[in-house]
């Protein structure tokens, strides 16, 4: 069987495929750079990367896309799931890594630890009397989007002596109160009364600019808010508005609308603000797990086996896969 990765995926996850895979690592973000490889392969791995329609209907003999995360709004999912083309993600993989770093920059905002070094050392001794620190204890924490890593930061935030709250249109009352949160059906409402806002929703039409300058007014002038999800949920202009106007306190984004985001982009230069490379499941525990399980999907599927863990389970509706059998997880 082939191989073809947009990156080398990390050597747990590349050992798995010793003697039975060719491998070719492309090092490029976009399959149609080198769709010569792509013409014989039966499987694409991407990480940061696209994979559009041409990209698969240009691969005749591809049988399975992976990708390494749970997100998969890069990848042309319909195309593929019209072409029998599982799409395997890997649920779970990065759930404790992305609510560690949503926390943490819960944490290095409410001690403004970034303005406090840098000050420091510049020679500004005085900052430690900046009176910008608060404590988390005792503040409301409201999540958007109470799925697995958003329960997870719920949990930590719990731990920390911190009040839940939380909005998911797929969940019920019910449901959200069993977590230990209080349930908002409209997360207006939620931004209202929150100290922090961390965010744990997919990037979907619905979910586009979810935060823009109507939502920014409405929450306190000293509230945080952290974006571990997708860029474009949060509109990055009115973000550096909101922080510049000091609308809100302060906020933290692990995700661009562009990425990498250009040297000139506003909000490299912001305000009270704390970004990240897109590196929240970048732990070396994160990594492995996703590297290993992506690439298990994708060798189960290549022999003909159906994976539980994929982006659209009616593509096994599709006539390919109308005599296979589960693979075992």
């Amino acid at each position: 069987m082939k191989f073809v990765m947009t990156q080398a995926v990390c050597p747990e996850g590349m050992q798995m495929l010793d003697g039975i895979a060719n491998i070719y690592v492309a090092d490029n973000q976009d399959p149609n750079n080198y769709l010569d490889e792509m013409k014989d392969t039966d499987a694409l791995i991407v990480r940061i990367a696209k994979c559009d329609g041409n990209a698969i209907e240009n691969s005749p003999n591809l049988k399975v896309i992976g990708r390494t995360g749970v997100g998969y709004d890069s990848v042309d999912v319909k195309t593929a799931t019209e072409n029998g083309i599982p799409v395997v993600i890997t649920p779970g993989a990065n759930n404790r890594s992305v609510a560690e770093h949503a926390v943490a920059m819960m944490f290095a905002l409410s001690k403004n630890l970034v303005e406090a070094q840098n000050e420091m050392c510049g020679g500004n001794w005085e900052i430690r009397g900046a009176k910008k620190a608060f404590e988390l204890e005792g503040k409301i924490v409201g999540i958007l989007g109470l799925g697995a890593i958003g329960r997870e930061t719920a949990k930590i935030c719990r731990g920390c002596g911190m009040k839940i709250v939380a909005y998911d249109p797929f969940m019920s009352k019910e449901q959200i109160e069993e977590q230990g949160a209080d349930y908002y059906a409209d997360y207006v409402e939620l931004l209202k009364v929150s100290d922090v806002v961390s965010i744990h929703v997919p990037f979907t039409e619905e979910t586009k600019d979810m935060i823009s300058k109507e939502q920014f007014k409405v929450m306190k002038s000293t509230a945080l808010i952290i974006n571990c999800s997708r860029g474009g949920i949060v509109n990055e202009e009115d973000l550096v508005e909101a922080l510049k106007e000091g609308v809100i306190a302060g906020a933290g984004t692990d995700v661009f609308c562009n990425e990498p985001p250009k040297m000139d982009d506003p909000l490299l230069n912001c305000p009270n603000l704390i970004v990240s490379p897109h590196s929240a499941a970048q732990t070396r525990e994160a990594v492995i797990k996703m590297a290993q399980m992506c690439v298990k999907g994708c060798i189960a599927v290549v022999e003909g086996k159906k994976w539980p863990y994929v982006a659209d389970k009616s593509v096994y509706d599709h006539e390919k896969w109308k005599d296979a059998e589960w693979a075992e997880v």
